[in-house]
């Protein structure tokens, strides 16, 4: 009985080894048909993500391509637009300014034409007046009137002041603020302004003066009246024509006669420097025309500076034109060096995807590990796991 136990029990062992080989092989088979389809699930699945890749790396090149060639169609297009445009601008400005500046020359020319006829003719009126005063009429006789002598005066200042300046650099019988009517007002540039003239003058005492019927003590009267007169007329012009915020701070007493001229400075100096200290300055026709060609000179220095500032205003606007290109032409340049830099990061993320795709090809599966604990062989050393084939495995299986 005790044998037939021992018997049944070692068959029993022996059916045990027997099924568990059995099984082991079993297992085996298993264990490596699943290592096989794994493998052939990881290999389909890293064709088909090289395939995507590739495809989709095409088409990033060629998109790549396509900016490249419209970035530099529109920087070509764009330099083509501003040198056109600015070609035309610097032709506009070119046009205009000669066009200004032979308009000015011409003008200028005509101007010089003539004031020098003027002077021709002002110096022959001179003399035929000189040698109407020597050889028909007396100069007492012709100014002994004192209404026939101011109309004179501004007759004679008209004729002068006309012939040397153009017509919007005077005006007669003007009416300033005070309600003082100056015979001529001279409307020369700032700071200057404008400068009133004075025609009218006093002659009794001058005549008295000469009067060859006179004894000497009525005639050194004279020469004292005389002078009180011209200062009186000076201190009446300087209160009178001389407003602050209006006219300039000085005027101009005309006299009429070279001859009253030379005997105010000869005789009466004091009478001088008392006008000059209240500015008053005492003129004749000769004198005169001088200063009328100073003021002259200063209004052709006034326009061709005038023109001078139309051509630093037309360089300033092409200036203003030449910032504006350089600032485009800098965010033309920044946006290409974006688009570079762009194209470099996608080409490192393409190369960082083909170093995935070499790392996915180089792993080894271990055969040797149980059949429940199947897994793909460590990547190398200082590289991290791919977790695109962990995420991966279960659609392979």
């Amino acid at each position: 009985m005790l044998e037939t136990g021992l018997a049944l029990l070692a068959l029993g062992v022996a059916a045990a080894l027997w099924f568990a080989a059995r099984l082991e092989r079993t297992f085996e088979q298993k264990h490596r048909q699943m290592l096989a389809d794994l493998h052939a699930g990881l290999r389909e699945q890293a064709e088909r993500t090289g395939a995507r890749l590739a495809e989709e790396l095409d088409r990033t090149r060629e998109a790549l391509g396509r900016l490249q060639a419209a970035l530099g169609a529109n920087l070509a297009e764009a330099a083509d637009r501003v040198q056109a445009r600015l070609d035309t601008r610097l032709a506009e400005l070119a046009s205009g300014v000669g066009e200004r500046l032979d308009d000015g020359f011409r003008r200028t020319n005509e101007t010089f034409v003539n004031v020098m006829q003027r002077l021709s003719t002002i110096d022959e009126a001179q003399k035929r007046i000189e040698t109407l005063a020597d050889s028909v009429v007396a100069l007492e006789e012709l100014l002994g009137d004192k209404r026939a002598r101011g109309a004179f005066g501004e007759v004679q200042l008209e004729a002068i002041v006309r012939n040397a300046l153009p017509p919007s650099a005077w005006a007669m019988q003007v009416t300033l603020s005070n309600g003082a009517r100056a015979d001529c007002v001279l409307k020369l540039p700032e700071p200057t302004g404008a400068v009133c003239v004075d025609a009218k003058f006093p002659l009794e005492n001058y005549h008295r003066m000469y009067d060859p019927a006179a004894d000497e003590a009525v005639r050194a009267q004279a020469a004292r009246q005389f002078r009180a007169d011209v200062k009186k007329h000076v201190e009446d012009i300087a209160r009178k024509y001389i407003v602050p915020g209006e006219t300039a701070d000085g005027a101009v007493m005309f006299v009429p006669a070279e001859a009253v001229f030379a005997e105010i400075h000869a005789s009466a100096p004091e009478v001088v420097e008392y006008a000059q200290g209240r500015r008053v300055w005492i003129v004749s026709p000769t004198t005169l025309m001088a200063v009328l060609n100073t003021a002259r000179a200063v209004l052709r220095d006034v326009e061709t500076r005038r023109q001078v500032h139309v051509i630093r205003e037309a360089i300033r606007r092409l200036a203003v034109e030449f910032q504006r290109f350089d600032e485009r032409l800098r965010a033309l340049a920044t946006h290409i060096r974006q688009a570079h830099e762009d194209a470099q990061r996608i080409q490192s993320t393409g190369e960082r995807i083909g170093q995935q795709f070499e790392r996915i090809e180089a792993v080894e599966l271990d055969e040797n590990r149980p059949s429940g604990g199947a897994a793909l062989a460590q990547p190398p050393e200082g590289r991290p796991a791919d977790e695109s084939q962990v995420s991966e495995t279960p659609r392979g299986l």
